[in-house]
């Protein structure tokens, strides 16, 4: 009797530790994360490493002197038009140049030689055509993430069977009826995972972008603050970056899975 009753709680915490294994793993995985960190800033003891608490107040400091907010709402901003811009150019251009042999001739030679040239180089002339602005800054996050997305939407239409596009036409679909219920949900997929590599490089981009004469931004922070030796407040500015990285990752992935679905197989939808 004292057997059964026993056994009862244990098979409830079973099952709770089954329904919740990921996020027990994944709590596990980010506490062993911040206990090396401690551990080896403890083992260093050097101010190169400062440790999480250090860390911890600095970006609290961040929070009450109001640098947290200023700097996060300017590099939201520059990331969300430089992403957005990226997109908007990206998928149309990918969908063009995959669908048609004219346009993949004309463009892919442009495309192939710049997207080997990186972002930083065109810091310079950015700052000579467009000034110290927001445009030169959010232009070295567009072109961060333009060709991502479209080599990635280009891979999408090039995986297309080209039997279902004649099976398309044997109905007699006009071209725009054939992209909406072929080509597009078809390429979905893939322009949603080059979107979403290309938004993270649009987070590393802003720390490169941040250089041209910017005074606010997380970038703007960790360029600062090393200048200073001040390594507290840059990573606190690092660890932030990364957190709102992850925060509009998972947003991205919400919203594409609340509007396109059925678009999307099961593995990149969000959990």
């Amino acid at each position: 009797m004292h057997q059964i009753i026993g056994a009862k709680p244990w098979r409830q915490m079973h099952r709770a530790v089954h329904l919740n294994y990921s996020l027990i793993i994944t709590t596990a995985s980010v506490a062993m994360g911040f206990a090396i960190w401690a551990l080896g800033s403890e083992l260093i003891d050097s101010p190169l490493l400062p440790s999480p608490l250090e860390v911890l107040l600095a970006g609290m400091g961040m929070v009450l002197d109001g640098t947290f907010f200023a700097d996060v709402a300017i590099s939201l901003r520059r990331i969300a038009l430089g992403f957005l811009f990226g997109c908007a150019v990206g998928i149309p251009l990918g969908l063009a140049m995959g669908l048609f042999r004219f346009a993949q001739a004309l463009f892919d030679p442009v495309v192939q030689f710049l997207r080997f040239v990186p972002p930083i180089a065109w810091l310079i002339p950015a700052i000579m055509w467009f000034g110290i602005g927001e445009t030169s800054k959010v232009l070295i996050i567009f072109y961060m993430t333009v060709f991502l997305v479209l080599l990635n939407t280009m891979a999408g239409v090039a995986q297309l069977k080209r039997n279902h596009i004649r099976a398309a036409k044997n109905f007699a679909v006009n071209r725009w009826q054939l992209f909406a219920w072929v080509v597009f949900p078809a390429t979905m997929s893939f322009s949603v995972t080059g979107a979403r590599i290309a938004l993270g490089n649009s987070f590393a981009a802003v720390v490169g972008a941040e250089l041209i004469a910017a005074d606010l931004g997380l970038g703007y922070r960790v360029i600062e603050s090393g200048k200073w030796m001040a390594m507290s407040d840059m990573f606190a500015a690092m660890l932030i970056l990364g957190l709102l990285g992850i925060f509009a990752d998972r947003m991205v992935s919400a919203l594409t899975s609340r509007f396109f679905h059925q678009y999307l197989p099961e593995g990149i939808r969000a959990k």
